[in-house]
């Protein structure tokens, strides 16, 4: 059941003005639970009259609490006729206004649960848990401790967590101060992936984009999406934003799509305890002088770009995630940066469908993937995405588009993938793409190609470049096409499109230096693009990046098989 929640920044002691305007917006709103998530009360070193009044006014039940809410420890210490009251009560401080704890997991009547870790670390305790519930300090313990609540639909800290503007580019004022940030706060966001974390500012209102985390054995779903908001204090001098609301249904499941905007999530960069995704331990032996495995290199090479800076991965924080168009349970589609084909080259399209077919695991092949569960499992969904393809490209081109698809594997790559093109269905019946490709080879002194299927290349003694020439509207071979060599008919079960496919592998050995554009290369000359050949010379604007993304998900909304699952 979704219910209407709204959050609150620090009151400060000005609780009677709160409630009373809380009070205002639950009338009109009909809120399930308000959450304090700052200061509820004065600072208790403040020695005026005002802050003891108020706290009698609320023990006294002359300040009315409209609803149920909830509110932790802040950066200050609580009363103590408050902490005397919560001992005696079991946490609640008068009708309606509860205790969260300084480190709690909570859940609501409504199913929704809270995380709460207020305070601010104590860098005196070095180990275990705080044993104070009512101070502002608390022990990167108690941040541990709070992982094994799982999961989370809110979380609630007093500080914000290490590196969340990273990659961001949502306003912060460039003359004011970065609130304080704690490393644990950001270590317990990654481990429960909550869909809201609120913290503070004072002075402030900063909302930042909402980003994905990296799918994990434990928790292989890769998008769960989390929203940052950091409200700023009532009666704050800039009038900054210090209430938001919003429904959330804690049965829901994971959002089909990205959100617009969405990035990786900045938080795994710094984790020091961080882990990696299955397999890449393994992955990052292939770049080894001797990986015991196939394929020796020869000569020893610097260490590839990790998961945080490889272009290819989910973790990175410079991620163009508006390009990213369907994630699966191991793999993900994304459009091409600076795409060989534009929106015009396939009018039945609408959109340049240049796509890349890439792998959750970071991993420079196929067969690094040394777990062969994981390795299968990313080959076999790399190939129905490619079949979904195939049938989007059958329904919008009435058969007069078929697809080439690239890969280069290479031990010394960084993170393999496919590259998907549609081509027209003519050139392949003519023999053309599959003499393309043979005649480039042969032009640029390369080996020759080999018609062979090799699934994915575990068996492959060496690199190797593989292109996949599929024609549509043939179930059975009946030689029309007057190809020779490894053909194969198209399953047409489960929804696939019937046709015929052509696997071609050129082996690439240290005897030569392979052109990495090579794919590109040839599909520009067979599509008269050849201005387009450099990827760089066909960059675009993020509007433009963000319209062909847009139009592509439209093209291949029934075809997406991540949407139904």
């Amino acid at each position: 059941m979704t219910s209407k929640i709204i959050v609150l920044g620090a009151v400060g002691g000005r609780i009677g003005p709160v409630f009373e305007k809380l009070s205002k917006l639950h009338a009109k709103n009909s809120f399930s639970l308000a959450i304090i998530a700052g200061e509820l009360f004065a600072d208790p070193l403040d020695t005026s009259s005002e802050g003891d009044e108020i706290v009698s006014a609320l023990l006294d039940g002359k300040i009315i609490v409209p609803l149920p809410t909830y509110f932790t420890v802040g950066k200050k210490p609580i009363p103590e006729r408050i902490v005397q009251h919560l001992e005696a009560s079991g946490g609640e401080v008068c009708p309606n206004l509860y205790f969260l704890g300084k480190r709690s997991t909570i859940k609501t009547s409504e199913g929704i649960r809270i995380v709460a870790l207020g305070g601010a670390v104590n860098s005196g305790i070095t180990a275990g848990l705080s044993k104070d519930k009512y101070l502002p300090f608390h022990t990167e313990g108690d941040a541990k401790s709070l992982r094994g609540a799982n999961t989370a639909d809110i979380l609630i800290t007093s500080y914000w967590p290490s590196s969340i503007r990273l990659g961001s580019k949502a306003p912060f004022p460039d003359d004011v101060d970065e609130p304080p940030s704690e490393q644990c706060v950001a270590d317990l966001c990654t481990a429960l992936q909550p869909r809201y974390h609120f913290s503070t500012s004072d002075q402030i209102f900063y909302e930042r984009e909402p980003f994905f985390h990296l799918p994990t054995e434990d928790r292989p779903e890769p998008k769960s999406i989390t929203r940052f908001i950091s409200l700023a204090s009532f009666e704050n001098p800039s009038k900054q934003k210090w209430l938001y609301a919003f429904s959330l249904d804690p049965n829901a499941a994971p959002p089909l799509t990205l959100p617009v905007g969405a990035t990786a999530s900045p938080l795994m960069q710094n984790s020091r305890k961080r882990q990696r995704l299955p397999n890449q331990e393994q992955s990052y032996s292939r770049f080894s002088q001797t990986d015991g495995h196939h394929r020796a290199s020869k000569r020893a090479r610097q260490p590839p770009p990790t998961p945080a800076e490889c272009f290819f991965c989910l973790s990175n924080p410079n991620l163009a995630t508006h390009l990213i168009t369907s994630i699966a349970n191991d793999t993900y589609l994304t459009t091409a940066k600076g795409p060989l084909s534009k929106a015009t080259t396939f009018p039945s399209l609408g959109c340049p469908a240049h796509i890349l077919i890439i792998p959750l695991t970071h991993s420079p092949t196929l067969d690094s993937i040394t777990d062969m569960s994981s390795r299968t499992a990313t080959y076999n969904e790399m190939q129905r995405y490619r079949k979904a393809l195939h049938s989007m490209l059958v329904t919008r081109s009435k058969q007069e588009l078929g697809a080439v698809t690239w890969e280069v594997s290479r031990a010394g790559g960084i993170h393999i993938h496919w590259q998907f093109m549609p081509v027209p269905t003519d050139l392949i019946t003519r023999g053309l793409v599959e003499a393309a490709f043979k005649v480039e080879a042969e032009n640029a002194k390369y080996p020759s190609f080999k018609a062979k299927e090799i699934a994915d290349g575990a068996d492959e003694k060496e690199d190797y470049f593989r292109v996949w020439i599929w024609k549509p509207g043939e179930s059975v071979n009946n030689g029309a096409d007057g190809n020779s060599g490894h053909s194969r008919p198209e399953a047409t079960g489960s929804g696939e499109a019937p046709g015929r496919e052509k696997s071609l592998v050129l082996p690439l050995s240290s005897d030569f230096r392979f052109d990495l554009q090579f794919g590109r290369r040839v599909m520009a000359k067979l599509l008269q693009l050849e201005d387009r050949l450099n990827w760089k010379d066909c960059l675009q604007s993020e509007a433009e990046e963000i319209a062909d993304a847009g139009a592509f998900k439209t093209a291949f909304k029934e075809f997406d098989f991540s949407l139904e699952e």
